[in-house]
């Protein structure tokens, strides 16, 4: 009988011990399964807490001449300056649609490879997409536009914008305006900041309504304002060749 009861204990154990293992491996099961479910909600909410802060919308104030390269560009491929008025003209800049920009952002900048048009073409300036991997900024720009368009983004609210850098040189920028405030892709960094961080002087953007372009009238990113002793170069002083190639 001790034998019988030891063997029916033994039974009795392992029949608890598989219960046990049993629950330990449905309570992991059912952790797993409700940490999948969760994870999407936790990396979102992560990423929401990564937004730049809110900032200012950079308004335009006028119209004013077009770079000659950009007219070009148009005349050759009308869809890069058409405007559809019924895309809306600001993003919600969702946790989706955030990491959607930065992705691009710098898989783009990683991709292509910064050359003037006087190197690259051996003419001054030219806005052209950098099919073969190499290009200056406004190309790049061009570049990351058409590949957040694929993305579902709405052409309108992304701006090709003209501004002058720290060293009173022009340069072209890529502006999304969002719900956020204006943010800026560029070739020269990976972050993608507000307007308002940047180092900036704000020349002119393309028109959300149409063709014509708008006049910033030469504002100053608050960073500029803050850190530089010196003045910017006077706006009226950037002409459409002297866009940087990098």
């Amino acid at each position: 009988m001790g034998q019988t009861l030891a063997g029916r204990t033994k039974l009795c154990a392992r029949t608890v011990n598989a219960r046990v293992h049993f629950s330990i491996a449905g309570a992991a099961a059912a952790a797993f399964l409700t940490l999948s479910l969760l994870l999407p909600d936790i990396c979102r909410a992560q990423t929401l807490a990564s937004l730049p802060v809110r900032s200012s919308a950079l308004a335009g104030s006028g119209a004013v001449e077009p770079i000659r390269a950009w007219v070009e560009l148009c005349r050759h491929v009308p869809d890069e300056c058409a405007v559809d008025r019924s895309e809306m003209p600001v993003i919600a800049l969702t946790a989706d649609v955030w990491q959607t920009l930065l992705m691009v952002n710098r898989a783009v900048n990683e991709r292509i490879t910064a050359i003037s048009d006087r190197e690259h073409w051996g003419i001054e300036d030219s806005w052209n997409l950098p099919s073969d991997g190499y290009g200056d900024c406004e190309d790049i720009q061009l570049l990351k536009r058409k590949e957040l368009i694929e993305r579902g983004l709405p052409r309108r609210a992304m701006r090709m914008t003209v501004v002058i850098d720290e060293d009173g040189d022009g340069h072209a920028v890529l502006m999304v305006r969002t719900d956020r405030g204006d943010l800026i892709l560029d070739n020269r960094r990976m972050a993608i900041l507000p307007w308002t961080q940047t180092g900036y002087v704000y020349i002119k953007r393309e028109g959300q309504d149409g063709r014509e372009w708008v006049s910033l009238g030469g504002i100053s990113s608050p960073v500029v304002t803050a850190n530089n002793e010196e003045p910017q170069q006077p706006p009226s002083l950037l002409s459409p060749a002297r866009v940087a190639s990098r």
